[in-house]
């Protein structure tokens, strides 16, 4: 090459190892920030923990069982295609411990016999009834049905398939009472939760507006009779790295962000909601993939533009458990589909970002979500492919390769290791050592493909949403709630707890 060549190629070279010096050096901050921004947020959950134990004694949910003053609550739950699991979780439903309740399921056009299912178990007969239209829907209902047989707080409606969030809508529609619960057709709650969650409703009627729940995973747990009787972590290697994340993110992270006022999500699979609040905001958004988060926004949205005082919270008290996919491809479905929602989301209410007439959530939520969730498989996949790119060109050297991988992934090793302990701390829910181990296998698989998988499918969702791609749920492979061990009966909930409170073998706990 020429002299006059080289210089070309130096000319061309130099601001290239600049640059991508420059990105690498960007990239390792923007993992230390945000892997810090978790850890702070489970500090506060500390707190926030640490306080309900102190009072777990004086929560007087026996008290609130038998209160008249208790205000009822109406449980929606859209189901589509949920034959295999639908008559455990609503009988789960129906045996809530709970003083005023109705269970309302919208079967959403299902083609796989799941209101056959319900009105063999449960001995329904269609009546007439005339549904409310308090918020716009758009599948026609085509029958209401309820149990012959007996004061049964179960109605079961049957319309045409619009989609979960107007399924939703006819369900609050259709609900007799001032709170309204919704849940997964794939989920069970525990026995005491609707208690929990409906505490702060009872302790500050005038301001409290939502609040959320727990959600656990139910793979590999005993279910007996619609309850959860013994919690495990799945033994299969994505469970696991569920079970990890739902800990961190969905549990901690949001017990954080509650505790300051900046509660941006309830999971669609267990949220409480005053009907009244519902009904001004016109329900859910049948053509948001991504409702249940988005409702919440609106809801902050309208408060905030009336300068009505109001609060948003996430309970810790109460469990939903709920079945999370146990195929790559499904889960590789249901993260495209959650980021393309939160894609959405953020485009729709994209004037409060940084807008200060919406307080915290404007200032300091919404921003944290584009940083840090929007843009978070954009920055992990850049720095898998500029940080080698660095080393091989020369631009960095090995010595920054190494502070990168600590950086991007053992701290985030570490944050979830504390997630981890912090959950066994408070609640103690497993019984056996092998769970607790086989949650911090999955801390360490979850950083090692797993996370680059997520990355790749949730840019895959943002590109979507960009591009205004036709909404696919897809299918969701169903196992329904089995019980390990062949135990199935309701005469048997004593002998497996005896069964579990009395193991000694090496793999259980003291």
């Amino acid at each position: 090459m020429t002299a006059a060549g080289d210089g070309a190629w130096e000319w061309l070279v130099g601001p290239a190892h600049l640059l991508i010096k420059a990105c690498d050096i960007g990239i390792i901050i923007y993992f230390l920030a945000i892997n810090t921004a978790y850890l702070v947020l489970i500090l506060i959950a500390v707190g926030e923990f640490v306080r309900r134990m102190r009072r777990a004694s004086f929560a007087g949910y026996d008290d609130a069982a038998t209160s008249p003053f208790t205000p009822p609550v109406s449980v929606v739950m859209p189901a589509h295609n949920e034959a295999a699991g639908i008559i455990e979780a609503v009988r789960a439903m129906l045996l809530l411990r709970y003083p005023v309740f109705e269970v309302v399921v919208v079967d959403d056009g299902s083609t796989d016999g799941t209101l056959e299912a319900l009105r063999e178990a449960f001995d329904l007969a269609e009546v007439e009834y005339v549904v409310p239209e308090d918020v716009p829907v758009r599948g026609r209902v085509t029958s209401v049905n309820v149990p012959r047989g007996g004061p049964v707080p179960l109605v079961v409606a049957r319309k045409e398939n619009g989609g979960k969030a107007d399924a939703l809508n006819v369900g609050i529609n259709l609900a007799r009472y001032p709170l309204v619960c919704m849940v997964d057709a794939d989920s069970i709650l525990d026995s005491q939760a609707l208690l929990a969650v409906a505490k702060p409703f009872s302790d500050d009627p005038m301001r409290v507006v939502a609040t959320g729940g727990v959600v656990g995973l139910a793979n590999g747990c005993t279910v007996v009779a619609g309850r959860v009787v013994e919690p495990h972590v799945p033994a299969d290697l994505l469970g696991r790295v569920q079970v990890v994340e739902y800990l961190r993110a969905f549990f901690l992270g949001r017990t954080g962000w509650s505790k300051v006022g900046g509660l941006l999500i309830i999971a669609g699979a267990f949220g409480l909601f005053r009907r009244d609040a519902l009904v001004a905001v016109g329900g859910m958004d049948p053509d948001c993939i991504g409702e249940d988060a988005e409702l919440v926004i609106r809801l902050h949205r309208k408060l905030r533009e009336e300068g009505r005082p109001y609060r948003i919270a996430f309970v810790t008290e109460p469990i939903s458990w709920s079945e999370a996919p146990s195929q790559l491809k499904v889960l590789a479905r249901q993260r495209r589909r959650w980021h393309r929602g939160l894609t959405e989301i953020l485009i729709k209410h994209r004037r409060m970002i940084g807008n200060p007439r919406y307080g915290l959530i404007g200032t300091l939520v919404l921003p944290f979500y584009v940083v840090f969730e929007l843009l978070a498989p954009v920055v992990e996949l850049a720095g898998l492919v500029l940080v080698p790119l660095g080393v091989l060109i020369g631009a960095v050297d090995l010595d920054f390769l190494w502070k990168f991988m600590i950086v991007a992934y053992a701290y985030a090793v570490v944050v979830s290791l504390v997630s981890v302990a912090v959950e066994e701390y408070a609640f103690h829910r497993f019984t056996r050592w092998r769970d607790v181990w086989g949650a911090v296998v999955g801390v360490v698989a979850e950083n090692i493909g797993y996370r680059q998988l997520t990355a790749w499918w949730r840019l895959r969702g943002m590109w979507d949403a960009l591009h205004r791609s036709p909404q696919e749920w897809g299918a969701m492979t169903r196992t329904g709630f089995g019980s390990p061990g062949g135990v199935t009966d309701v005469t048997d909930v004593d002998a497996v707890l005896d069964v579990r409170d009395s193991k000694e073998d090496g793999g259980d706990r003291a």
